[in-house]
């Protein structure tokens, strides 16, 4: 339909000509309500809104000296953090001459991977920057029937 018989239709019934897909050829419009559009599309967009979901990243720290239980008390609130549904980022943290014993901090994370082996995965393997090495682990996908 042309463009001003369109508009002509859309004053006569009292509304207004809204253009709903400029990208296709030709480009598609209603007549309705903008006002009412405009309503509905803020709807669309605050449900979509609602069924997102928002990942984030929670840090444990660590040090090539950290003993068992201060160990087994981190893994503990990595378990949690990760079947809340949160990315962990491990840290071991190297002061000083410990940067000559680094695998000592590979040890600790690569220990870490296997503790938490069946609730996450590691995303990001064990790598040093700087005076720290890091590791990024995310929750394993859940099987849907």
């Amino acid at each position: 339909m042309d463009t001003r018989d369109a508009i002509r239709r859309a004053r006569e019934a009292g509304l207004d000509l809204v253009e709903i897909a400029p990208n296709a050829n030709p480009p598609v419009c209603k007549i309705i309500d903008y006002g009412k559009f405009l309503y509905e599309q803020k709807k669309k967009q605050q449900e979509a809104k609602k069924k997102q979901v928002t990942i984030t990243v929670k840090e444990v720290k660590f040090r090539p000296s950290t003993d068992d239980h201060d160990y087994e008390y981190r893994v503990e609130h990595c378990r949690e953090w990760i079947d809340e549904g949160h990315k962990v980022k491990a840290v071991v943290t190297f002061r000083g001459r410990e940067m000559a014993h680094k695998e000592l901090g590979e040890a600790i994370l690569n220990r870490l991977k296997e503790d938490l082996a069946d609730v996450a995965d590691v995303e990001v393997a064990p790598k040093m920057e700087g005076y720290q090495m890091t590791a990024v682990f995310t929750p394993k996908k859940k099987k849907k029937n």
